[in-house]
């Protein structure tokens, strides 16, 4: 949802208006700003990490909004860190493509952040050195000089996002980053928002955008929340509805084929385990992410095989 909905430069806009302070708004041309197709993210931890990147003209000069979404449960204690490494691969990509650069363009960091408790983890890199404050403080212009911008949703109570001149599809995918998972309550009080979502159907990508936020909705909502979910859609109008079947019918089809797969996994372990015994714990990673086009591959193959190199071979 985050990477659909931002993802849209005038929606990424909205939220960089927003978020950064109102001089450096001023001096960059958003009406220009370009998302960078990938992800600088270590495949690692892209379970917890999104993040999408923007080129902007700032004072006429090629510049970059890097903007990453922390969701897990806790801070990441080494984000400054992190986010510095993340703006070196910029700076790497930039010079690569630019050979003959003497200077390297702005990037603007920015993590936006959402879970039950504020952010407390470091902003600044040279907070993460292991000196004591004192210490810290005499030397930091010694040290590396790096900050990221936090906007922490933790603390932005619903009033204040109505108030952000955001788009509505941007004030939407905030607000269920803040209050959707897990919720028995949500659909209540995404009842108090139905004129945002009214406005996110009839916007330029209106359809495309609604279908990713009911999306989100379904797959992190309470069950018991789906047939008042369905009415509360119903209420915005025949189009509206239209969309949520759609979906939910998309997410019928996906649980049955997930299902589907996780069946195939299982009779093949079991299978490997029956003839060859006890397997390796990289083994069974191999064979929980393989595709369906493998599995099929090795489960006719092992009544053949008579090593696993055979069989994986």
């Amino acid at each position: 949802m985050f990477r659909r909905i931002l993802g849209t430069p005038s929606n990424a806009a909205s939220q960089v208006r927003a978020v950064l302070p109102p001089g450096l708004v001023a001096r960059l041309d958003l009406d220009k700003l370009a998302l960078v197709p990938g992800s600088l993210v270590d495949a690692t931890l892209r379970w917890r990490h999104t993040d999408l990147l923007f080129t902007v003209p700032l004072d006429g000069r090629e510049a970059f909004v890097y903007v990453l979404i922390e969701h897990q449960s806790g801070n990441d204690p080494v984000m400054a860190f992190r986010m510095l490494r993340y703006v070196v691969r910029i700076w790497d990509r930039y010079l690569a493509d630019h050979p003959r650069a003497s200077r390297l363009p702005v990037v603007i960091p920015l993590v936006v952040h959402h879970n039950d408790r504020a952010w407390t983890a470091p902003v600044e890199v040279a907070d993460l050195v292991d000196l004591d404050v004192g210490l810290i403080e005499a030397w930091r212009e010694y040290l590396p000089r790096f900050r990221f911008l936090l906007d922490d949703l933790v603390g932005v109570d619903a009033r204040a996002l109505r108030e952000r001149p955001l788009t509505s599809s941007v004030r939407l995918t905030l607000l269920l980053l803040k209050i959707a998972p897990g919720n028995p309550w949500l659909v209540k009080e995404l009842g108090l928002w139905a004129d945002e979502l009214r406005a996110v159907l009839d916007g330029p990508d209106g359809r495309e955008e609604f279908a990713a936020l009911l999306r989100y909705i379904e797959l992190v909502g309470e069950a018991e929340i789906r047939d008042q979910l369905h009415d509360l859609i119903t209420a915005l109008g025949s189009d509206a509805e239209e969309a949520y079947m759609t979906i939910a019918e998309q997410l019928r089809a996906e649980g049955r084929v997930e299902g589907r797969a996780e069946g195939r996994v299982e009779t093949l372990v079991q299978q490997l385990t029956l003839k060859f015994g006890p397997l390796p714990e990289a083994l069974l990673t191999t064979v929980r992410n393989a595709s369906a086009d493998q599995l099929r591959t090795w489960t006719v193959r092992v009544l053949s095989a008579d090593t696993l190199d055979q069989l994986f071979g």
